[in-house]
């Protein structure tokens, strides 16, 4: 008898072909009022779940005591509690690598529509603002030569700073939780405390995932010691910065722009006062969003399930602890 799995994410035709050859797929369309009523309907029955953007915490998950494995399409779990799927021997996989170039593609794209101002400038020439020659009050700033400082040189990190030395010629600088020799190598890479970062970056990026000790990391403290023509880019999670502090340091002029792709609440509300705001480019959580990348990362996620429910250990584990192989 086939298992039975629960997919709340849509598979192109040849990834869906290949889990309902080997499994029975209910598929949960969208993940709205009625969608999580059919989630839960099927939680009962379900060995495996195949998704991405949902929480799944133990009250939702205690309806599935027939569980083995979760496949999630991110690289983040934050959206899991790990060690309530480790006691409960649920294997959880995510799909890292896949993703590393195309989302290190979105924080350059973004470092660079900042410092040029991209958005703000396109959006004058649309509203047929563009009258004569532009002066120095629409002038941006250059990004070659420029000082790249890096918090969380894990990979999406490294490649990011593979695109600032070696494309733009950026001296690195970086803070993680431990020195990287081979970074220090490949890159010419300096390792730094967070408050020298802070200090000597021209472009602060961040890079690291979100648990207990990075959550609200970059605060109005930390904004206090960047510098007036300092460009702030977050690829990372929203929850590691307070959104207040980045607005008001914007607004005060602390720093000069900030360029977002993640934030405190997903969707981000129409009403916020950053989308006010001429100096900040934000976009709709687009990092690895390529066909080809969201592709690589759903047939990652097959793998990683067909893996586990076959009784292998997926080569993408997140929480070893749970293996009992």
């Amino acid at each position: 008898m086939k298992k039975q799995v629960v997919l709340y994410k849509k598979l192109s035709p040849l990834l869906m072909a290949r889990l309902q050859e080997q499994t029975e797929v209910t598929l949960i369309d969208n993940l709205d009022s009625e969608g999580l009523a059919k989630l839960r309907d099927a939680l009962p029955r379900a060995h495996g779940l195949l998704g991405a953007s949902l929480k799944l915490d133990a009250g939702l998950l205690d309806l599935a005591p027939n569980l083995e494995a979760i496949a999630s399409v991110s690289v983040g779990v934050d959206n899991y509690d790990i060690d309530y799927l480790s006691e409960r021997r649920i294997l959880l996989s995510n799909t890292p690598d896949v993703l590393t170039e195309t989302t290190a593609d979105t924080g350059f794209a973004l470092i660079l529509a900042t410092a040029r101002r991209v958005v703000e400038l396109a959006n004058l020439v649309r509203a047929g603002g563009w009258q004569r020659n532009i002066g120095p009050t629409h002038f941006g700033s250059d990004v070659h030569g420029k000082t790249l400082g890096i918090i969380g040189m894990g990979r999406i990190g490294e490649a990011l700073a593979q695109r600032g030395h070696c494309g733009f010629g950026m001296p690195v600088i970086y803070h993680s939780h431990s020195p990287k020799p081979a970074v220090e190598q490949r890159f010419n890479a300096q390792y730094r405390t967070l408050p020298e970062l802070l200090q000597q970056a021209d472009f602060i990026c961040l890079t690291l995932p979100l648990t207990a000790d990075t959550e609200g990391l970059i605060g109005a403290e930390q904004f206090a010691l960047m510098r007036p023509q300092s460009i702030f880019i977050n690829i990372s999670r929203g929850k590691v910065v307070d959104e207040a502090a980045l607005i008001e340091a914007l607004r005060a002029g602390q720093i000069r722009a900030a360029g977002l792709d993640v934030f405190e609440r997903e969707p981000l509300n129409p009403d916020s006062p950053l989308l006010q705001l001429d100096n900040v480019v934000a976009t709709p959580h687009i990092g690895s969003a390529t066909h080809e990348t969201r592709e690589a990362m759903a047939s990652c996620a097959v793998d990683n399930l067909l893996a586990a429910l076959a009784g292998e250990r997926p080569v993408n584990l997140v929480n070893g602890a749970a293996w009992q192989g």
